[in-house]
């Protein structure tokens, strides 16, 4: 089945013009109408919907791999008699990504595979949140399309997620390109948010309403683990061993990512620490600035009349102290409404996803 959902001007997908008669499926513009960015004859749907668990795949150029992708997903699939689907989404590949993998699925035989495209390179970040609208599964496996972790690995993660977590890690093990930028980027984020895991950026699993209670932006996929367990989600971690890349090139190299990484993990702390009551920032800093304004001003006043020595550069000063500090503590009066304004929209947002997931579930059963 082909969906021919074209954008309108404000970014929203349009209704699809053609549907599959034998199979439901959620309309598009019901699936994320602010960040969906789908190109014409972006959706391919095979076979049914109501999976158990729902393996995302973002895919860049990744034509090389589709074949033995869903050929070793297929053979996961039975050899575990897994109730399982793939959302696989080609993030604005030039390569003939999308058409290769509707080929592949169809190769492979997959009873349930939804293939979303994004019309331009958005991110694994928007690839995951595109694919986690479409899916139905109450466990959501993101899986990366370069095959460098095995598809015998989905089950184990589904496994160590029936023990009673809610997300679970993998730790990648053995020798790999990375691994001591990897280290040390990972002991900096357990050193600050206290997450139990080793490993923030590898394989992971997790229940499909963490979703519901996590803000994702982009490039923030990496952080899911330290945002879930921010929110109280009890999180788990298992060792996975990490493969050479069988086909194409890395998409997420060079030293320009480190410096990336490093700024993303020092705006998570403070949307973790300050977002909710941005006051705490601000109006600290303001009282700061204020409390030296004061005693900068109480030393000009000293030296002034009491030694009869005057210093016109400590006037400056205590002005721009005292302004400065004045001025924080208005921005933390406009930031305390934009978080409460920021809390009514999540919670609005947070019930269209839930909405919308009902209505799936009920159209899955029709």
């Amino acid at each position: 089945m082909t969906d021919d959902a074209p954008d309108d001007p404000h970014g929203r997908a349009a209704s699809p013009t053609e549907s599959a008669p034998a199979t439901p499926r959620v309309p598009l513009e019901a699936q994320r109408p602010l960040s969906l960015d789908l190109a014409p004859n972006g959706t391919h749907e095979l076979g049914a919907v109501g999976a158990s668990i729902s393996v995302i795949v973002p895919a860049f150029d990744e034509a090389e791999n589709m074949p033995e992708l869903f050929a070793e997903l297929a053979a996961t699939f039975a050899e575990y008699g897994m109730n399982a689907e793939v959302v696989l989404v080609d993030d604005g590949s030039t390569d003939g990504t999308r058409q290769a993998a509707v080929e592949a699925a169809r190769d492979a035989g997959l009873e349930s595979v939804v293939i979303l495209q994004h019309r331009r390179n958005r991110g694994k970040t928007e690839a995951l949140l595109t694919a986690a609208d479409a899916a139905t599964g109450e466990v959501l496996v993101l899986f990366d399309a370069d095959l460098q972790h095995a598809t015998d690995e989905i089950p184990r993660f589904a496994a160590k997620l029936s023990e009673g977590y809610d997300i679970v890690a993998g730790r990648k093990v053995g020798a790999y390109d990375k691994r001591f930028v990897s280290g040390i980027y990972n002991r900096l984020a357990r050193t600050i948010f206290r997450v139990p895991v080793r490993d923030l950026n590898a394989m992971k699993a997790f229940r499909a309403d963490v979703l519901d209670r996590v803000t994702l932006r982009h490039d923030w996929h990496r952080y899911l683990v330290v945002l879930a367990h921010a929110e109280g989600y009890k999180v788990g971690e298992i060792d996975i061993d990490l493969h050479p890349r069988r086909h194409g090139e890395p998409k997420y190299s060079g030293s320009g990512r480190v410096v990336i990484g490093m700024l993303d993990l020092i705006s998570v702390w403070f949307q973790l620490v300050f977002s909710r009551k941005p006051m705490l920032f601000f109006g600290v800093t303001g009282l700061g600035l204020l409390g030296a304004g004061a005693i900068t001003g109480l030393t000009a006043v000293v030296l002034r009349f009491g030694f009869g020595f005057g210093f016109r550069p400590l006037l400056t000063l205590v002005v721009l102290l005292v302004v400065s500090g004045l001025l924080l503590f208005v921005l933390g009066f406009l930031a305390e409404m934009i978080a409460g304004l920021r809390g009514e929209v999540e919670d609005l947002a947070r019930e269209k996803r839930l909405a919308r997931r009902s209505e799936a579930a009920r159209e899955g059963s029709d």
